[in-house]
């Protein structure tokens, strides 16, 4: 028979991996919010006219686009620079290794604007929708964010990234 502290060693190391196991499925899984699956939606439409494959979503690109987004609003400054910062400063920050990038932003004074409205005002702008369509890019972030005004400003961060 074995010491009842072997025993008990045994059911504390099992119970510490099963909560670290626990622990590990808590942390919430990466999704987009319904106006960026939207906007996602959206690009890749116009992508399969043209027989381009899809654009993945990307947690890392998001988050940049993200935080983009909400400096944008709380600055009231539609700008691919703020605070020093281009978009590939803003990639370099995030740790994410790419290829090549680009970035759409729009902005929205209108009370409730659609998802289809700011996609519309990419697509009319030659260099946005060349962003949109170019073959060269695998990935993308989206963000979106509102500030106290009602205005609404989103990015599109395209990017390749290096084959691990």
């Amino acid at each position: 028979m074995r010491p009842w502290f072997m025993s008990s060693g045994l059911l504390l190391l099992l119970a510490a991996l099963s909560f670290a196991q626990s622990d590990r499925q808590k942390t919430p899984a990466f999704k987009l919010s319904a106006d960026e699956q939207k906007l996602l939606d959206l690009t890749n439409a116009e992508r399969k006219k043209e027989d381009l494959p899809p654009l993945k979503a990307n947690p890392i690109l998001c988050q940049v686009g993200r935080r983009h987004s909400q400096n944008m609003a709380k600055q009231e400054k539609l700008d691919h620079v703020l605070d020093g910062k281009s978009p590939f400063d803003r990639l370099d920050d995030a740790k994410y290794d790419y290829q090549s990038g680009a970035e759409n932003v729009a902005m929205s004074a209108e009370e409730q604007p659609t998802m289809a409205d700011i996609f519309k005002l990419w697509m009319d702008s030659d260099l946005h929708r060349k962003n949109i369509l170019s073959a060269k890019y695998t990935e993308i972030g989206l963000g979106i964010a509102k500030n106290g005004k009602g205005e609404v400003y989103c990015t599109q961060i395209f990017a390749t990234p290096f084959k691990k």
